[in-house]
């Protein structure tokens, strides 16, 4: 699988390629059911590379992934539907989408816990929950791309929500969306 992707100049720094070229092959031995190791789209949605000079340019490698993840959500719609039908379909993506709700619900400035030292800032992500509560209610559109797109500006203390609660709140709006589009 080497040379899946294009390398960076020596002075730039890119993803570490083994851990690229392993992530990928483990992915594509998961998905032809070779491999017996589950991985998830959350999995891909989350899978950190380290950075290194003349690694893997990094936004090629980000759009694969974008596009396994997709892969990997349709390919488990297209199981449910099949063995279960479209109403267990709807099933799941309510269930899934309604660990979003809590958080939604709460006041703005209070959805996620304040970190000690940066974060990401409250405001933009608060106006990302409401844009969330529009798509829901039916009055906005919202794509999984458009959610993936967006890099939370940072700020501190109690100005800040914690990143880590805030990415795994995102991965799951994320998988919700890419159940629907």
């Amino acid at each position: 699988m080497a040379g899946m992707f294009d390398t960076v100049s020596g002075m730039k720094k890119g993803y570490d390629i083994d851990e690229v070229d392993d992530f990928f092959q483990h992915a594509r031995e998961v998905y032809e059911g070779v491999a017996s190791e589950p991985l998830t789209h959350r999995d891909i949605h989350t899978c950190v590379f380290d950075v290194i000079r003349k690694g893997y340019d990094t936004d090629q490698v980000d759009a694969a992934l974008n596009r396994l993840e997709n892969a990997f959500v349709a390919r488990e719609k297209q199981l449910i539907l099949t063995q279960r039908g479209p109403e267990a379909w709807s099933a799941t993506l309510n269930e899934r989408a309604q660990t979003l709700y809590p958080r939604l619900g709460r006041p703005r400035g209070e959805r996620f816990a304040h970190p000690k030292g940066s974060g990401y800032s409250i405001e933009e992500v608060d106006n990302l929950c409401a844009n969330l509560v529009k798509f829901f209610d039916g009055k906005l559109r919202v794509t999984a791309s458009e959610l993936r797109a967006i890099t939370f500006g940072a700020a501190r203390g109690k100005n800040a929500y914690e990143e880590a609660s805030v990415d795994a709140f995102m991965a799951r709006a994320i998988e919700v969306l890419l159940g629907v589009e």
